[in-house]
């Protein structure tokens, strides 16, 4: 007879240190919640306005910009659903430790993704797009285009929904990333190509490296960084699971917090990005003449890039032998989807580098490019840029020190005019991923907080784990990388608890699993199919 009492009594003690994440919203967070999105909102069409006004272009017809408002509510939506998918993973620890109500860290974190967005550096959002198909990008504006642009989005917002609605810690940068690949397989097979042609598989093979490696370093490392803390900082408290719900000591407290906040900086900078490239990517498709090139960019700049241009070609043509082709852009597009050199390569790379140079020469500065030019200008510059990437990566010619230094300064002019990111794309980035970080977290946050170990997540287990995470995904943002928050915390949770002895209920972790193994497979077929659907009705 005593046992079932001292289960009530065990089950009435866990029940008492459960944080209470049930609360109502109030009136005025409901107010404050909708004026940032209707002024985010506002922002994003007065900038619209503005850029466009600039131009000097005349409207002739709102189809574009019905496109384009339709691919930018999907874009932030992405965003947003992605803040209340992968964000709970930053405030789980804090919330229970008691270092922080829960609705205290859910904004707390909004606030610290909206930073980090704003402060990125955009290396990981142009690393995304270098995964889609050239052709596509260079044809983004047209239907087939948009065909790719709503699939991929659309595709990785359902999965999304759909693991969340499950609480499984699911990645987003998993789903876009397969999302991507499917839309890539499924323009070549629909172009009668194999379907591996369609993808920048070396670029993917990077990506998925990060991917597949940032959680077994999330693993271990909080593991041995646990383990470490036992040997070095004897403090008792530190491996307690909290008593009843008072907070824990001050510094504990005020590492947790410090750690979910380098969590959730490090989330917004590294997934924001890749909405940011994909709403540059949209941009450029609709509205070329206002964003496909940098027209920020200062006069004397202008000048160094065309000098820059002439040496360049100079260089490449004393390299070969080769008469210049009829069709410089057919040559190196065919070179960016075959991936194999001809003999005419390096005399189309060098035509093409003199022509952008000339183009760029004559106009003066880029603001001054026409806006029936501007879109060819861009996809020379474009097409230019990827190649010369992949000579240099695949060693497909052989140049001397000072071709291989002139061709590395020119394709870096060419990234200043193309890959920029104007300050109110990063602002609506900001504010779809810092508000979704508000909505919708308990799912994943019980998950993360319950689920993964047999235990109650310590004061040690938390801060170990939220310090793999932002040291991993900070580093990730470095090198231009993108990780998924939710795989690299999850598996630092899960390595601490093995490093603790507590144990895992394995019902989770292979639910994590078959997430894991079941989000690229299910996205690039979701992704690829929508795309075949949306050319046909095209």
């Amino acid at each position: 007879m005593t046992t079932p009492t001292l289960d009530a009594a065990a089950a009435s003690a866990a029940l008492d240190t459960r944080p209470k994440l049930e609360h109502r919203t109030s009136p005025l967070t409901k107010i404050l919640f909708f004026g940032v999105l209707a002024i985010g909102l506002l922002f994003t069409v007065y900038s619209l306005v503005n850029d466009m006004s600039g131009t000097g272009t005349v409207v002739t017809t709102w189809a574009p910009f019905l496109l384009l408002g339709v691919a930018l509510l999907i874009a932030l939506g992405f965003e947003f659903v992605n803040g209340f998918h992968d964000t709970a993973n930053a405030v789980a620890t804090v919330i229970y430790t008691h270092s922080l109500p829960p609705d205290v860290a859910v904004v707390w974190s909004g606030c610290f993704n909206f930073l980090g967005v704003l402060l990125s550096s955009g290396a990981v959002a142009f690393g995304v797009i270098t995964l889609l198909p050239v052709e596509l990008i260079l044809q983004v504006g047209s239907s087939a285009g948009f065909a790719m642009v709503f699939a991929l989005l659309i595709a990785a917002i359902v999965w999304n929904l759909g693991t969340w609605w499950l609480g499984l810690p699911a990645s987003s940068s998993h789903t876009l990333i397969g999302s991507i690949i499917g839309v890539g397989i499924a323009n070549a097979l629909m172009n009668g190509r194999d379907g591996t042609s369609g993808v920048e598989w070396a670029q993917v093979i990077k990506v998925g490296y990060s991917l597949l490696l940032s959680p077994v370093i999330g693993f271990v490392c909080a593991a041995l960084l646990l383990l470490a803390l036992r040997m070095l900082v004897k403090n008792r408290s530190l491996y307690k699971a909290p008593e009843g719900k008072a907070p824990p000591p001050w510094w504990i407290r005020g590492l947790l917090i410090l750690t979910c906040t380098g969590v959730s900086f490090a989330h917004g900078s590294n997934d924001g990005q890749k909405g940011m490239g994909l709403i540059m990517l949209i941009l450029v498709g609709t509205l070329p003449m206002a964003y496909a090139l940098n027209r920020a960019m200062p006069q004397e700049q202008t000048v160094q890039f065309a000098a820059v241009a002439e040496v360049t070609q100079q260089a490449l043509l004393k390299s070969t032998t080769q008469p210049a082709p009829a069709d410089s852009r057919q040559v190196l597009s065919e070179f960016m989807r075959s991936k194999e050199a001809t003999p005419e390569l390096i005399p189309a790379l060098a035509q093409l580098t003199g022509a952008i140079g000339n183009e760029v020469k004559n106009y003066g500065t880029l603001a001054q490019v026409p806006a029936a030019a501007v879109a060819n200008v861009r996809n020379d510059m474009y097409l230019t840029s990827e190649a010369i990437r992949l000579i240099e990566k695949n060693k497909l010619a052989s140049f001397d020190a000072d071709t291989q230094a002139k061709l590395q300064a020119f394709k870096g002019k060419i990234d200043e005019a193309t890959r920029f990111i104007p300050f109110w794309v990063k602002v609506a980035i900001a504010i779809a991923l810092g508000l979704g970080t508000m909505v919708g977290w308990k799912r994943i946050v019980v998950t993360v907080g319950e689920k993964i170990g047999k235990s109650h997540l310590t004061y040690a287990q938390g801060a170990s784990a939220e310090t793999v995470a932002m040291l991993t995904i900070g580093a990730a943002d470095m090198y231009g990388l993108p990780v998924s928050t939710t795989h690299v915390l999850s598996s630092g949770v899960a390595g601490t608890m093995m490093a603790n002895g507590s144990g895992l209920q394995m019902s989770t972790v292979r639910n994590l699993l078959m997430a894991w193994v079941l989000t690229l497979p299910a996205a690039i077929l979701l992704s690829g199919s929508l795309y075949w659907l949306f050319v046909q009705l095209s």
